[in-house]
């Protein structure tokens, strides 16, 4: 059989073949596992806007802080803290809204009763009322009491921009810097555990803010997720190149 594989000149073909069969099903398999995955996260995000939020005020002592390190309490699990905001330390985040138009999200240390801060996004602002001074009602003063969905440090994207501390312009969640720049200095990991819980929070909606502004419920919750129809595409390319290759081969074995 290697004989008359030879003799039709399929060796090098079946070769490449095989090669490319393995590269397209593992591309499927991937975008299964990819699926699973999303399945997941989608679960878990309806599971944490049904739950009843979780008062985090005293188990915020005992939570891990360091990269890597593993919360007991979920990505977008409901939470409520109380502290009081420092509203001159606001970290602006690029997030035009397509119905609104072009604008950040606020993000604000809250100051919690034991001292250390956990960065919320208080949520969307048109680019014209970046400045806090062009909202002050919405400066909320004093005691406040946030519920919102937790939210893991982010990662940088291949096409997002770089943060710039410098402009207070922020293009993804670097939790370390924005972080340092609420506190005014760099910090090193220890240092960061004492001042911040290394968590981030959206307030939710309801209540609204004081004058509309910082408009809250501004987590994206619409996850895409057409990974069973990548799967597909690449499952229906593997047959199509097992067709392409017997129709291919068989016509050189009946020439040899």
């Amino acid at each position: 059989m290697l004989t008359k594989f030879r003799a039709a000149g399929l060796i090098w073909p079946t070769l490449l073949a095989l090669s490319a069969l393995v590269v397209l099903v593992g591309l499927g398999n991937w975008q299964m596992s990819r699926k699973a995955w999303k399945d997941a996260l989608v679960q878990q995000i309806e599971a944490g806007l049904r739950s009843a939020p979780e008062v985090l005020d005293e188990e915020l002592r005992g939570w891990p802080c360091r990269a890597g390190e593993t919360c007991r309490f979920p990505e977008y699990a409901r939470v409520r803290v109380r502290g009081r905001f420092e509203h001159d330390r606001e970290r602006y985040f690029y997030a035009p809204d397509p119905a609104l138009g072009p604008g950040v999200h606020v993000y604000t240390p809250l100051v919690l009763e034991d001292g250390r801060r956990v960065m919320v996004n208080r949520g969307y602002v048109p680019d014209q009322l970046r400045g806090s001074a062009t909202r002050v009602a919405g400066q909320v003063q004093g005691a406040v009491e946030i519920v919102g969905l937790l939210r893991g440090p982010g990662e940088k994207a291949m096409f997002t921009p770089e943060n710039d501390p410098a402009r207070n312009a922020w293009y993804w969640r670097d939790f370390d810097a924005m972080a340092d720049c609420a506190q005014l200095t760099a910090m090193n990991s220890t240092e960061r555990c004492l001042a911040f819980v290394r968590v981030f929070i959206d307030a939710e909606a309801e209540p609204v803010n004081p004058g509309g502004w910082p408009k809250g419920g501004a987590t994206n919750l619409q996850i895409a997720n057409r990974h069973l129809e990548y799967a597909l595409t690449w499952y229906g390319l593997s047959v199509s190149l097992i067709g392409f290759y017997l129709v291919f081969a068989l016509g050189r074995l009946r020439s040899v």
